[in-house]
């Protein structure tokens, strides 16, 4: 074996050899740095996912809306061109004001009985929650809850 072959294989053990003993005989202060690190990246991944989640729904959200006001606006159309129907079948029978102002009170009516079974929906609705993130971050506390009561369990076998 040549020097360098006899250097390089002494110092891959010598690094293999701390590695080995770093993995077993941290310092409880390191261990503490590494968690306080490990919890802060799992925080920080698990509020960038719920942004995520957050803005998928919300840009659904928003193409939703998009296409129910062009829907409505076409109803709207539709509905004007009914009305003007009904005014002048209406207007066979009465003038022609008496049934605009009939038909115009009836539709006034419906509006408001809709518009209050509208706003009874608005207050049953539930605040839009990114809900796999919060239960990633629930599955993720009790996972580290689990470990941590292993590792007491582990350390007051250890002392007896």
């Amino acid at each position: 074996m040549t020097d360098t072959a006899q250097t390089t294989t002494a110092e891959t053990t010598a690094t293999e050899a701390t590695a080995e003993r770093d993995a077993t005989q941290r310092s409880t202060g390191e261990l503490v740095g590494q968690l306080s690190e490990q919890v802060s990246r799992l925080v920080r991944d698990e509020a960038r996912l719920a942004w995520r989640e957050v803005q998928r729904k919300g840009a659904r959200a928003g193409r939703g809306a998009s296409l129910f006001g062009a829907a409505g606006v076409l109803a709207l159309y539709g509905g004007g061109a009914l009305v003007a129907g009904l005014i002048l079948v209406l207007a066979l029978v009465l003038p022609a004001w008496v049934a605009a102002l009939v038909l115009g009170g009836a539709i006034l009516l419906v509006a408001g009985i809709t518009a209050l079974a509208g706003r009874a929906q608005m207050r049953r609705a539930a605040p839009p929650v990114p809900r796999q993130a919060v239960a990633s971050v629930r599955e993720d506390m009790e996972v580290i809850r689990q470990h941590v009561r292993h590792e007491r369990a582990a350390g007051e076998g250890a002392r007896r």
